[in-house]
């Protein structure tokens, strides 16, 4: 009976389990953690949009409703797709303002960069000359231009404005030239001024600008590029 006392007496407790830690704390450790960063060059920061610009809309854009409900059975009616990831689509819209003779003037760059914000809702770039050109007094690295890519709803609500309330304020305006294609189904066209954008107050321009748009399609071919855009609603000429 000794030896079972002294053995009993030589065994040591098991040992309790942890606490678990209360609400508040978890709550608090999550809080100490820093977010992940997107993956991506840019950190997955969105475009910065310009203050003024007309905002995006909540969930689809109207022109991107439209491309689901009626341009895409257009197209596989018209071409005979069999697969729906082959339906040509817009994939984004640059818009660029060329200013060579803003080397000499910083006030025409910044107006050209707020105009050009508030026609494409949101904050453009200002491009840099890669090279000098002594015969136009160019440097490299002066500023000459502005530009901005447009993706997603506010890329479709841009050329819903572009097609259906900015072409037809240009004078005496017959239709877009059909012929303007790549030969890869990607469309650029030019505007003479930005005052046929309602967004454009006439009596705060101090220079008329022009500026072209480019439309970067996943058509293959100029057809089928072409038939796209019509479908989307584009005024070709006839």
């Amino acid at each position: 009976m000794a030896k079972e006392k002294d053995s009993k007496a030589q065994q040591k407790p098991a040992a309790k389990p942890a606490a678990k830690p209360a609400a508040g704390d978890k709550k608090a450790a999550a809080g100490d953690k820093k977010p992940r960063q997107a993956k991506g060059g840019d950190g997955g920061q969105a475009p910065e949009i310009a203050a003024g610009a007309p905002k995006a809309q909540s969930g689809h854009a109207r022109l991107r409703a439209h491309y689901l409900k009626s341009v895409v059975p257009a197209l596989k009616k018209d071409f005979g797709y069999s697969n729906p990831m082959a339906v040509p689509k817009i994939e984004k819209v640059s818009i660029n303002i060329g200013l060579g003779e803003a080397t000499g003037n910083s006030k025409l760059m910044d107006g050209a960069v707020n105009e050009l914000a508030l026609i494409a809702g949101q904050k453009p770039v200002v491009t840099k000359a890669k090279k000098s050109i002594a015969a136009f007094k160019l440097r490299e690295g002066m500023s000459i231009g502005c530009m901005v890519t447009l993706r997603g709803d506010r890329m479709f609500e841009f050329l819903d404005r572009l097609m259906n309330v900015a072409l037809p304020c240009v004078r005496d305006f017959r239709g877009v030239s059909p012929k303007s294609f790549d030969g890869r189904g990607n469309y650029t066209l030019g505007l003479r001024d930005q005052l046929i954008f309602p967004e454009i107050d006439y009596n705060k321009v101090e220079k008329t600008k022009g500026m072209n748009i480019s439309i970067t399609t996943t058509a293959k071919t100029d057809a089928e590029g072409l038939a796209l855009l019509r479908h989307m609603g584009m005024p070709f000429r006839q």
